[in-house]
């Protein structure tokens, strides 16, 4: 029998790629992320809306991890990330630019704190990687780029019992080396 882990990367590679099975993607890596990181994290809210309706949001997983000795409490005391907000783009041959960077930004308001997650189906381009140095630098704000590939390793790092966030906490750290 197939490990839970083994049937979320199937059902990760059974997603066509490109805007057409945007739904289908959301739905499958929230299900992914939900596995990896609750808990600690709470269960996501999914397509949270602003109350005018005017934003919303793929996933938030709430961080109730106050005073808690983990990576998602070091995270809440750091960059405040009381709600970690999480976009997805399944693109194919569209570029992941600097519009879904800033699209992305304007979700991390002092509520939801400084950090989000876009998990992508291909590498964002330069302008992306450089609007994401302008809004660190700028605004404090921390937007981690995940690939499919990320959270397929994610799922295997949970399979060897390890903790699947070192890889988010390793990109972080990686963001903050090559920041400039």
């Amino acid at each position: 029998m197939a490990s839970p882990e083994a049937i979320l990367r199937a059902r990760l590679n059974a997603v066509p790629r490109g805007i057409s099975a945007w739904k289908q993607f959301e739905d499958v890596a929230t299900d992914a992320l939900q596995h990896l990181l609750v808990p600690p994290l709470t269960d996501p809210l999914r397509q949270a809306r602003s109350y005018s309706g005017i934003d919303r949001r793929d996933a938030i997983f709430p961080n109730r991890n106050h005073g808690v000795p983990n990576h998602w409490g070091h995270l809440l005391r750091e960059l405040s990330a009381r709600m970690i907000v999480v976009e997805y783009k399944n693109y194919d041959s569209q570029e992941i630019g600097k519009d879904e960077v800033n699209q992305t930004r304007s979700y991390l308001t002092k509520p939801m704190g400084n950090l989000a997650l876009m998990i992508t189906t291909k590498e964002p381009n330069h302008a992306a990687h450089l609007k994401r140095n302008t809004v660190y630098s700028e605004e404090g704000k921390v937007i981690v780029f995940l690939r499919v590939e990320h959270i397929k390793e994610m799922l295997y790092m949970k399979e060897r019992g390890e903790d699947p966030s070192d890889l988010i906490m390793d990109a972080i750290e990686r963001f903050y080396i090559t920041w400039e």
